[in-house]
């Protein structure tokens, strides 16, 4: 049995562990210095094993005997083909380590360069989430509203934002079920999205939440799911992007501050300061508010 955690803060237990499978991945998912940093320790590590065995087996001219530094640069050479004269294998044995080293150095250089390169030509999405989701009014509406936005200057083209719930529930026959609900959004689709885009879910008698409180949201344990993918228009290659809400992350009747206004010359202003911002709205009768929280 073994366990491992997933990006969604699910603990998987028992599943089959692909080593090789599994560290291809994760090294595509850490960010560039952990992963130049693993390839340089690897690449060491290497060096200093091969290194031991020339000390053992002797046969390098220009060595020091027993010199694990002189072993340590020798290897260096070696996988670098480098060759500066200075030293070289003279024995059958250390001719035989080298070559073997050779070919390991072949395996270890390509298999760095097809890494190196997976991860640079990965296209990620630099999409920014509100912090908050927030319940307000929408023409009189109670709606649940979502913020992203394009941290890059292009766009992402035919984007499309899928929204769902996830929720606990109590079954009669004593079990727990965690139930994925899709919520119907106001757009789910932009033709090319440039810099932000207020996603929004109208709580009609059609949606999951129709009824729901603050009270209720947190007794159900309600996730807000919310993914993003596209096509970015530099590089035209796929991106996606994903964020997770909890019940404590929705703040009840406000709205997301506005980042859009004109200026005196008739120019739009992003104001891309107050992305994260939210503001207190009007109450809408029969509509359950929390007890005052900041906004």
């Amino acid at each position: 049995m073994s366990a491992s955690r997933s990006p969604t803060g699910v603990v998987v237990v028992g599943a089959p562990r692909r080593a090789m499978r599994d560290l291809y991945h994760l090294f595509l998912r850490v960010t560039w210095p952990v992963a130049l940093t693993a390839i340089v320790v690897a690449w060491l590590s290497i060096n200093v094993l091969f290194a031991s065995v020339y000390v053992v087996v002797g046969g390098v001219a220009g060595a020091r005997p027993r010199s694990l530094w002189d072993a340590f640069t020798f290897s260096v050479q070696t996988m670098g083909t480098i060759g500066y004269g200075s030293m070289y294998p003279t024995s059958v044995a250390a001719n035989v380590v080298m070559t073997v080293q050779s070919v390991t150095s072949l395996v270890v250089t390509a298999l760095a360069t097809g890494l190196v390169f997976a991860k640079f030509s990965r296209s990620t999405a630099r999409v920014a989430f509100a912090r908050h989701a927030v319940i307000g009014p929408m023409n009189g509406v109670p709606t649940l509203m979502m913020r992203v936005g394009n941290e890059r200057g292009n766009s992402i083209l035919e984007a499309m934002i899928r929204v769902a719930i996830v929720r606990t529930e109590r079954l009669r026959e004593g079990t727990t079920f965690y139930r994925m609900l899709d919520l119907r959004l106001a757009r789910e689709r932009s033709p090319a999205m440039a810099r932000s885009w207020t996603v929004l879910h109208p709580i009609d008698e059609q949606s999951p939440l129709h009824g729901a409180t603050p009270e209720s949201l947190a007794r159900d344990e309600i996730e807000i799911i919310v993914t993003l993918a596209g096509t970015d228009d530099t590089s035209l290659q796929a991106v996606h992007a994903r964020m997770r809400y909890a019940h404590d992350d929705v703040v009840w009747g406000a709205r997301h501050a506005d980042i859009l206004s004109e200026d005196d010359a008739g120019n739009i202003v992003l104001d891309i300061r107050r992305f994260h911002d939210i503001v207190p709205t009007e109450r809408i009768a029969g509509f359950p508010y929390p007890r005052e929280r900041g906004a």
